[in-house]
């Protein structure tokens, strides 16, 4: 954890998150544009389910027509592509988001846009309608439960962190006269906010008798 707060506060290890998904997501989308036939099958025999147990009772969900089966693997294409460019574009103000809490702010909700994204492709799709309603878990040959799932967790664990206390980067009032409250520029009417945020000082201003020194607050 220490190595980590030298990084800079976990910032380092989860823009290196956003910068492996989005070049693995990138990959994927350019592997099934140049490689369109291999995944196109794919998807054709999880839709036919024509090798799952072949069950009575299930095989009335499966759907043969090609055009189908090709609207929905282009569909995942898109999907891909669309998470590519926003987990980019979340790597990208990671980068530029030093010292500048509205950058980092907005890449961490480009990065959170990007991983639900990546949730609901591999888990809703993939494993969802995919694995259980296709029951592609039934199939030896034609079953991509296995990389849906691994790509669920590495989305999942940035969008925990991203969404949690911990990966907000917007800066918290420190104490009185510290840098957060230096370079707050107050207004007139910011008067309660200010005394909010700021603790009150307490000036000793004499002693009564050997007791305890009488204090009041600042005005």
């Amino acid at each position: 954890m220490r190595l980590l707060a030298t990084l800079g506060s976990l910032r380092a290890v989860i823009t290196v998150l956003v910068a492996i998904t989005a070049a693995q997501m990138g990959l994927v989308a350019f592997g099934n544009i140049t490689d369109f036939g291999t995944n196109a099958a794919f998807v054709q025999h999880v839709f036919a389910m024509d090798t799952t147990f072949n069950s009575p009772d299930t095989m009335w969900r499966s759907i043969t027509h090609p055009g189908l089966s090709t609207t929905a693997y282009l569909v995942v294409i898109g999907w891909e592509v669309l998470i590519t460019v926003v987990l980019v574009a979340a790597l990208v103000m990671w980068l530029r988001s030093h010292a500048d809490a509205r950058r980092a702010e907005l890449a961490r909700r480009l990065a959170s846009a990007g991983w639900l994204l990546e949730v609901l492709l591999f888990g809703g799709g993939f494993i969802v309608i995919g694995g259980e309603w296709f029951m592609m878990w039934q199939s030896e040959k034609w079953n991509g439960l296995q990389a849906a799932l691994q790509n669920l967790i590495i989305a999942a664990i940035g969008l925990i962190w991203c969404t949690s206390r911990r990966g907000n980067p917007e800066p918290r009032p420190e104490r009185a006269g510290g840098p957060a409250l230096k370079n707050i520029n107050w207004g007139p009417g910011d008067r309660g906010r200010r005394a909010a945020v700021t603790p009150a000082r307490i000036e000793p201003i004499g002693r009564f008798r050997g007791k305890s020194p009488i204090s009041r607050r600042a005005r």
